[in-house]
């Protein structure tokens, strides 16, 4: 295990790099030093890091010598600037933007699904979005144990998958609409505050929407199986925190309901919530702030031979987002893999 890790957080300002900052507080990271950046307007501001406080740097290309990780959740265009600079500085890059995900050098990690795919990494590692992260930590356990064929996934997003822009937008029209103002659009196309926008990032030309395709394409690659046929809706809804997934399984051999909670009770980051007679289920409302993937309203689909449904709630912040990066920056630890190879491809 390596020894006098430095650690720094990119983006530090923001609400996702705050609750990493926050998260590596929680969970007692490893580290010596940690160090916040963010771009020059945020320099010399501070955030919160356990009991006291951490000035901001500025991201400059080379800042990075002498840092062995950089968790970045920054954007996608700094991360396409910086993350090779960081690399080439061997500082290994666990990044939570779109811009890595799809590439072939860089592993694509939940730590709950496929941690062996660090094992390979070339300096930068991606984070997947939020939605998928939530979605494969509950499918894993059932491709491995009986394999899936098809899945057909409906989500209901939290505005704070927006950023605090987002967050704010639903709390400002909610006072408008209530004090009888015209809420106005600055975030969304329309107005979120009791409404749903099934519309996430933009349309693509099959008419997906890139939020869509992520689930679609990233699957594949976490799952290393391109037999796995994925199709997606993705939704706003009014919401602060929280993602919901609604989640038909098409499996290759049969799985009973029951058989699927003891499944997924036993499978890491999970926690089965699932009693309809006591009418528990999962809601966001009661999972903000919480590391386990809940998973509820587990039933057999009987329209066909080998369906399931299920209900996927978790925090999109926090699992979805700082609590897999910071996760992965453990496993990183774990397998002695805090170093960038010598034939890195981003050198």
């Amino acid at each position: 295990m390596s020894q006098n890790l430095t650690v720094a957080v990119v983006g530090a300002t923001g609400a996702v790099g705050r609750e990493m900052l926050k998260t590596l507080h929680e969970r007692k990271f490893p580290a010596t030093q940690v160090r916040a950046f963010a771009s020059a307007r945020s320099a010399g501001s501070k955030v919160p890091f356990g009991e006291g406080e951490l000035t901001v740097e500025e991201l400059k290309e080379d800042v990075f010598a002498g840092i062995d990780i950089a968790i970045f959740s920054a954007g996608g265009a700094t991360s396409t600037t910086f993350a090779p600079h960081a690399a080439q500085a061997g500082c290994v890059v666990v990044d939570n933007s779109a811009a890595w995900r799809m590439d072939d050098r860089c592993p694509l990690v939940i730590p709950e699904v496929n941690p062996h795919a660090l094992d390979k990494h070339q300096g930068i590692i991606a984070n997947p979005n939020c939605s998928t992260i939530q979605m494969l930590v509950a499918l894993k356990p059932l491709h491995d144990a009986v394999g899936i064929k098809r899945v057909v996934v409906s989500t209901y997003q939290a505005v704070s998958g927006t950023g605090q822009k987002g967050i704010e937008e639903l709390e400002r029209q909610v006072r408008d609409l209530f004090n009888g103002r015209d809420p106005e659009n600055k975030t969304y196309p329309y107005r979120i505050a009791f409404n749903v926008l099934p519309h996430i990032d933009v349309f693509l030309d099959n008419d997906y929407t890139k939020e869509e395709m992520k689930m679609v394409n990233e699957t594949v690659k976490i799952l290393e199986d391109p037999s796995v046929r994925v199709t997606a809706t993705c939704a706003r809804v009014p919401v602060f925190f929280c993602h919901a997934e609604s989640v038909n399984i098409e499996t290759v051999k049969k799985i009973t309901a029951k058989e699927t909670r003891i499944l997924l009770s036993q499978a890491p980051g999970i926690k089965v919530f699932d009693n309809p007679r006591e009418l528990l289920y999962p809601m966001p409302a009661y999972c903000i702030g919480e590391d386990p993937t809940y998973v509820g309203r587990i039933r057999e689909d009987e329209s066909i031979e080998n369906g399931l449904n299920m209900w996927i709630v978790a925090d999109n912040v926090r699992k979805g987002a700082a609590l897999n990066a910071v996760q992965i920056a453990e496993e990183l630890v774990r397998r002695d893999l805090v170093r960038v190879p010598d034939t890195t491809v981003f050198a």
